[in-house]
């Protein structure tokens, strides 16, 4: 029987999210059928790689830290079942905070005003498994979650 992790990203105007795991796989969806993205990622013994829709996926472990990009912006992921991060760039980026309690997960991608927050149950899978799913999603399906910023 494979193991699952799923919830929802943003309540209830926000996206399901729903993806297996088997062994160091983790595949699924975030949004639904016509909106959405599928979400393919594979744990190494660096990191993570994989991708979500049409963008590249790449975090390594650097002295405790899960460090890399999901699509066009930087990612910084710290703990296991408290996890604290960043995506993006500084004045532009989203802050990243979120609790496992047992197999649930809840957290907040961004302030209290402009950010979204997630609910997953996690199975058997950590909570910085989790985070980094809800991530993901965030990047995949909020449209200023991957918008660059270009100096003119």
């Amino acid at each position: 029987m494979e193991d699952l992790i799923q919830g929802r990203l943003g309540g209830a105007d926000g996206y399901d999210i729903r993806c297996a795991i088997d062994g160091d796989k983790i595949s699924g969806r975030a949004g639904g059928k016509l909106h959405g993205k599928d979400i393919e990622l594979e744990i190494t013994d660096r990191g993570v790689r994989g991708s979500v829709g049409t963008e590249s996926v790449n975090i390594e472990l650097h002295e405790g830290e899960l460090r890399g990009n999901v699509g066009s912006q930087k990612l910084v992921l710290r703990g296991v079942d408290r996890v604290t991060g960043f995506l993006g760039e500084p004045i532009v980026g989203w802050n990243i905070v979120a609790q496992q309690q047992g197999e649930a997960l809840s957290g907040q991608l961004g302030s209290t005003v402009l950010g979204r927050v997630f609910t997953l149950d996690l199975g058997s899978a950590p909570g910085w498994v989790g985070t980094l799913v809800a991530v993901v999603a965030f990047y995949a399906l909020e449209p200023r979650a991957s918008m660059s910023v270009r100096a003119s």
